[in-house]
């Protein structure tokens, strides 16, 4: 089967472009009329959106992220050519890259994108297991009735429908199971549109070393080598009971992985198990004034992602790092669930007074987990309504007239 991804006129396996549209952008794979299953992810997600907001940035090396000693939290197509990538301290990207333009993360404005993108996904099929705000698995299966065209067509439709609609592009991975289709949206980006077969994976996986299958990271791919397992190749010629006798079950799960193998099923009710927001600052702060500010900005973060998931936790979690890269981790248990700014600053705010005294901090992080549903004004934790409809009436105003229409007092500095 080929098709066009830009018109989806099926093409003759030996054209290089589309025959209606000329469009070089052609699907062609042997299995591409009967794969359903789908990983799709939306390319360097943070960053396209911010570029998609400013035309000025389009050719311009983009990271979103901290300070100077945060790390980067997202990074542009251009900017990876300089060595950039996600994760990486700031000082050390902007030393490859000085030239880059540095956005702090706008996480209200991304979850917006995200759940438009999900959205979309969903009207293909109700079988969607998101991994994170930007990427999912998808079934397909028995969806074919349904749009009148097989899955791959459906895909590449809806690649050109959020490019349209939302503004950002998406790189999509086509095979038999979650495992190979992971590991296909990765091979073509960015808009990417990746085939691989059942009947190829072997093949293609038997020269990727071991640490290339999914939980298999440093150290356990060091153990591997160590037992003589440094390509995946190593692990397919390997006995399936010699494999379980030294790794128990892990040794069945690379067993099958190593050839393409995976049973998982997509779970539509895969579910957020918490959300947070951490910084690093510029210079260590051991004054409990400063620290107090900095958990206000993380807490609203928080809140504005839980409102727009319309989720409230009933745990809130403080996170600090010392200037010596201890980690402090202090919970509280809530009375009831809440998705609000004020009660989840009230209790991390409880939790730093009891940590601030010599010590100096370089991070400090807020979370909410022990997640469930919530539906805006209804929320069950809304015991003080004044409050509640103050700080809800607050969100309306930001969102209308920006973030900066209302500010609180804790984020004043002092004069």
């Amino acid at each position: 089967m080929s098709f066009c991804r830009d018109c989806l006129v099926e093409a003759p396996e030996t054209a290089t472009r589309c025959p209606a549209c000329r469009s070089p952008r052609l699907a062609r794979h042997a299995e591409l009329d009967t794969l359903t299953i789908a990983h799709i992810d939306c390319d360097a997600f943070y960053a396209t959106i911010e570029k998609r907001d400013d035309p000025a940035l389009i050719d311009r090396p983009v990271i979103v992220g901290g300070g100077k000693r945060g790390v980067v939290a997202a990074c542009c197509y251009v900017a990876r050519t300089y060595g950039i990538r996600s994760a990486m301290p700031m000082f050390e990207a902007l030393r490859r890259c000085p030239n880059a333009v540095v956005i702090k993360p706008n996480m209200a404005k991304y979850v917006k994108a995200g759940r438009e993108v999900r959205k979309a996904m969903l009207e293909l099929t109700p079988l969607v297991e998101p991994l994170s705000i930007d990427e999912a698995f998808l079934d397909l299966t028995g969806t074919e009735r349904l749009h009148g065209m097989a899955a791959a067509k459906v895909l590449a439709r809806f690649a050109s429908q959020v490019e349209r609609d939302i503004g950002i592009t998406v790189s999509i991975g086509l095979s038999a199971n979650k495992f190979l289709a992971k590991i296909a949206s990765d091979m073509d980006k960015p808009r990417g549109f990746a085939v691989l077969g059942q009947s190829e994976a072997a093949a293609f996986l038997a020269p990727k070393p071991v640490g290339f299958i999914y939980g298999v990271g440093a150290v356990s791919a060091a153990k591997l080598a160590g037992d003589g397992y440094r390509l995946i190749a190593d692990l397919q010629r390997a006995d399936k009971i010699e494999l379980m006798r030294r790794y128990g079950e892990e040794g069945a799960r690379l067993w099958h992985l190593a050839r393409g193998l995976d049973q998982r099923a997509i779970s539509a009710d895969r579910e957020t198990k918490s959300v947070s927001a951490e910084t690093t600052f510029n210079s260590d702060i051991s004054e409990f004034r400063p620290l107090e500010q900095h958990l206000w900005d993380l807490t609203e973060r928080v809140s504005t992602r839980l409102k727009a998931d319309a989720l409230a936790g009933s745990t809130v979690t403080l996170k600090l790092k010392t200037a010596d890269f201890k980690t402090r981790t202090r919970a509280r248990s809530l009375g009831n669930p809440t998705q609000l700014a004020s009660r989840i600053f009230a209790a991390g705010r409880d939790l730093l007074k009891n940590e601030v005294g010599d010590t100096r901090f370089r991070l400090i992080g807020i979370g909410v987990s022990h997640l469930e549903d919530a539906t805006g004004d209804d929320l069950s934790d809304l015991i003080d309504r004044r409050a509640a409809g103050a700080e809800l009436a607050i969100d309306r105003l930001r969102a209308k007239f920006g973030k900066d229409a209302v500010v609180k007092g804790i984020t004043l500095e002092d004069d």
